[in-house]
């Protein structure tokens, strides 16, 4: 059981990361279960109510207590890693508002775990998708919403929240779209000339009326289309087509950024491209390792040649 000092901790917590880092919802929802969890352990584990100040007296031992019970959860490595973010970040802001030392909890050492990165796609394999999916729907409007949804995710580099954020004002899409992506951080992106006629297409063949600021891509009740449906069709293509369970919308995101670079893109414009805050990021999520970094060098830099 939670006090109500510290749910309402909690909830200011996740107002502030909603307010000052535009935070998603989805990204609130996993914060406050992680944070509600550790504060619910932390109740039991102390056998009291868990006003603020036993909160900022939570030590090493308690972290370790903590840390030890989720691992026998059988959380594994990487989900108790962010679940530590999270406190951390919780109680950051808590000591900062409260006036206490958090250094025993912020200390706190992340378990160890190798990053699992997304498979791209060959490009053949990347267009055949996109090709397929124009044939997993006998109503031709929902075959060619479901080619355009994911031929914006391969030929900008979209996540697929964002291609679904879109609405009707865009039209008729031009050269550059303006994207709002994480933390309400905008970036403008290049149409590539195939995903301009895919939209075309679905906008021709849609029978939903897309004005205004009305959501692009519709259901085929005509509210917004969900992800779970582009998931659920892209997973029927990529069977038909015998492609491996890694073959994703968001693959075919990774697969953007992977291609650009195998073809010598510039690693921070690519960053820029896919909206990412650090480099460090873009350098994970295109799995980039140091020859091909070096080949890069040696190759572009003025005194390497």
């Amino acid at each position: 059981m939670i006090s109500p000092a510290a749910r309402d901790a909690l909830q200011g917590w996740l107002d502030a990361q909603k307010a000052l880092k535009g935070a998603s919802d989805n990204t609130l929802e996993a914060y406050g279960r992680d944070v509600a969890g550790f504060l619910a352990f932390i109740t039991q584990h102390n056998a009291e109510a868990q006003g603020i100040a036993a909160l900022a007296r939570v030590g090493v031992s308690d972290m370790r207590a903590w840390m030890a019970f989720t691992r026998g959860e059988d959380v594994g490595a990487r989900s108790l890693a962010r679940k530590l973010s999270a406190v951390k970040s919780f109680y950051r802001w808590l000591s900062e508002r409260e006036g206490f030392d958090a250094t025993a909890v912020l200390s706190a050492r992340a378990p160890k775990f190798q990053r699992k990165l997304p498979r791209p796609l060959a490009p053949d394999a990347a267009q055949n998708l996109i090709d397929t999916l124009d044939m997993q729907s006998e109503t031709p409007w929902v075959a060619a919403r479901d080619q355009a949804v994911v031929t914006l995710l391969y030929g900008c580099g979209l996540r697929i929240s964002e291609a679904l954020g879109l609405t009707a004002d865009v039209l008729p899409m031009g050269d550059v779209l303006r994207i709002t992506g994480k933390g309400g951080k905008e970036r403008i992106v290049p149409v590539i000339a195939p995903a301009r006629q895919a939209v075309a297409r679905y906008v021709d063949l849609c029978p939903h009326d897309l004005s205004g600021n009305s959501p692009l891509f519709r259901g085929v009740r005509g509210g917004v289309l969900s992800p779970r449906a582009v998931q659920k069709v892209t997973q029927a293509a990529r069977a038909q087509l015998g492609l491996p369970a890694s073959a994703t919308p968001h693959a075919m995101r990774h697969s953007f950024a992977t291609h650009l670079l195998n073809a010598g893109g510039d690693l921070r414009a690519i960053q820029e491209l896919l909206g990412h805050a650090s480099l460090s990021t873009t350098q994970a999520y295109t799995a980039v390792d140091t020859a091909r970094l070096m080949e890069i060098y040696r190759n572009t830099h003025p005194k390497g040649r």
